[in-house]
């Protein structure tokens, strides 16, 4: 695909741009479309997306509801026929903001004031539309094929919520019809893996207005975190990690000595005790860095590795919650390790082992970013030039393909994040590995070297899960709440086909109790296909032992498979067997 620039030059795209100038052109398609059905509507920001576009509208006198969507979609089908094509051309500050008074621009016309004084203003053209921006596009409204819109949304201009509401109009955008319609059908299937309606279904979590961000774990959802905390600890003991864990609640010269309280404190829950300041941590490391500074360090203990399961809380804007992966409290399985510069790449690479380790363990592929230093952070350049080529270093030595994520790094440091990919094609950034020589200059901890010299350790951040809370969301999406065996909340229910079997399937539940499965009897007396189809459609429990009188008479079970549906006659010690085995082994 042939792409337009800044400078009128035409050339091929880029690897990997494609997708983002068909999308980002498709936002500009869209005003024109609006502009075209809404005369006098004034237009802010029209970015391209991960998956899609949007443009933050002001409609001005006319309302823009769903119901408008199709006839936007269809103008805009019609101006890809009209063939017209990109021109761009570039305009001084002043000329700029001339032209954009003139079109009754307010919102471009602002932002001009906002950008460098000495950059360079680009605008393009389509037709009669204009729009203020630095490209590259495609070279004809004839090379979008495959578009859809979305929805709408509210949107405050320039995120600030004292400034106007706009209205966000949404809209997905693909290189061919074939992969439109797979993006429609994943997300069809997103819909029905909701983590919410399934939490509900399978009664794991809930939300309340008591509390919103704050969710309660149910007893199921209880035992799935707990499942999730054991395999955590087993892993890191085998790692060599010891656990520690820290307080709630800290006074505020922590924080400003972390940092935080001058870089994160607009996220922070603040509260006052003895007529000091104090926060609510909003994350684990300060509190580590006290217990390493507790007591003095040899060189020959490092690297010191901690790992603190630490529940944290943040103040997310109540607009941005969503069931358990947008929360304000959040247990993060954090981990800090205390370590020489010389170990830095074994350490960082011992730590991509362990997250590769575990995201295999529940099927996710990944992909890996480097992301580089924020233009609010702390620290020298000589330290976070070190800091990143010490990343760099150890993705190299592991081999591991990675892309620059530039400026997206901790305020403290540049970090490696990880993106897994679900069973539907969706990535989430969940494990990240931070590298910092700020806090522990910051804190003033050390150790003293082979010569008996003190020394500034350096300090890896890391998290696998990232947050427990949203980590058990995406595995309720990736499973569609059918959990493997080790992993499922309940893991056996018996059904007895009637009332005269219920003798036997009560004795049968008591053996799976005294042998730790987690199981539940279904003593209802409704008829057995109800209770295994909701067994198998809402519980999602990977075994049902179905006990009549054949079964009671041979002294075996039937062993009905969640995923087959195929059913197996049994003695319960072979049963017992094997589930005992995939639970000690974690086999799905």
């Amino acid at each position: 695909m042939k792409v337009i620039c800044n400078d009128g030059t035409v050339r091929e795209c880029a690897p990997g741009e494609e997708l983002h100038v068909l999308r980002h052109s498709a936002a500009h398609i869209m005003a024109q479309a609006v502009s075209r059905l809404y005369p006098g509507t004034h237009f802010a920001y029209g970015p391209a997306t991960e998956t899609g576009f949007y443009y933050d509208i002001d409609p001005g006198d006319h309302r823009i509801g769903e119901a408008d969507l199709p006839a936007i979609e269809k103008e805009m089908r019609r101006i890809c026929k009209e063939n017209l094509p990109f021109r761009t051309f570039s305009l001084s500050r002043e000329e700029a903001k001339k032209l954009l008074a003139e079109r009754g621009e307010i919102y471009k016309l602002e932002h001009v004031d906002d950008l460098p004084k000495d950059a360079e203003l680009h605008f393009y053209q389509q037709g009669d539309y204009i729009d203020m921006c630095s490209g590259p596009h495609i070279t004809s409204t004839a090379a979008l094929k495959a578009f859809q819109l979305t929805g709408l949304s509210g949107a405050y201009w320039k995120a600030d919520k004292s400034r106007q509401m706009l209205t966000r109009i949404s809209g997905i955008a693909f290189g061919t019809n074939e992969e439109l319609k797979a993006h429609l059908t994943m997300l069809e299937e997103a819909v029905r893996r909701d983590h919410r309606k399934i939490g509900r279904e399978m009664e794991l979590f809930l939300t309340s207005d008591a509390g919103p961000g704050f969710p309660f774990f149910l007893d199921k959802g209880l035992i799935l975190k707990n499942l999730l905390i054991d395999y955590w600890r087993e892993l890191h003991r085998k790692n060599g990690y010891i656990e520690i864990s820290t307080p709630q609640i800290l006074n505020r010269s922590l924080w400003e000595t972390s940092g935080h309280w001058t870089h994160y404190r607009d996220r922070m829950y603040t509260t006052r005790i003895d007529d000091e300041d104090y926060a609510i941590k909003p994350m684990n490391c300060p509190g580590g860095l006290l217990v390493y500074k507790s007591r003095p360090h040899s060189y020959r203990e490092l690297p010191i590795r901690c790992g603190e399961l630490g529940l944290v809380h943040r103040n997310e804007l109540k607009g941005t919650l969503h069931g358990l992966f947008r929360v304000r409290c959040l247990t993060q399985d954090d981990a800090h390790i205390f370590m020489t510069r010389e170990q830095i790449p074994a350490e960082i690479k011992g730590v991509i082992r362990l997250i590769d380790e575990v995201y295999g363990k529940f099927g996710f592929s990944y992909h890996v970013e480097l992301s580089t230093r924020p233009e609010d952070s702390m620290g020298s350049d000589e330290d976070w030039e070190a800091a990143t080529e010490g990343l760099r270093q150890a993705l190299n030595d592991s081999g591991l393909d990675y892309r620059i994520n530039e400026g997206d790094g901790a305020f403290y440091g540049p970090k490696i994040d990880f993106h897994l990919k679900d069973s539907i094609g969706r990535t989430w950034q969940c494990g990240t590995i931070q590298l910092d020589f700020q806090l522990p200059q910051n804190f003033e901890i050390g150790y003293i070297d082979e010569n008996s010299v003190p020394r500034r350790p350096i300090m890896i951040h890391r998290t696998i899960f990232g947050s427990l809370e949203r980590f058990i969301g995406i595995l309720i999406e990736h499973y569609a709440g059918k959990f493997p065996l080790w992993l499922a909340p309940v893991q056996v229910r018996v059904l007895p086909v009637s009332e005269k079997a219920l003798d036997y399937a009560k004795s049968v539940y008591e053996r799976l109790e005294d042998a730790k499965i987690r199981c539940e009897l279904d003593a209802r007396d409704e008829k057995i296909g109800y209770k295994i189809r909701e067994a198998q459609q809402v519980g999602r429990v990977p075994y049902m032992l179905i006990i009549g009188a054949k079964e009671e008479e041979s002294g075996t079970i039937t062993v009905r498979d969640r995923d087959t549906a195929e059913s197996v006659s049994m003695t319960m010690e072979e049963f017992l067997a094997e589930v005992k085995e995939r639970n000690e082994k974690r086999i799905s």
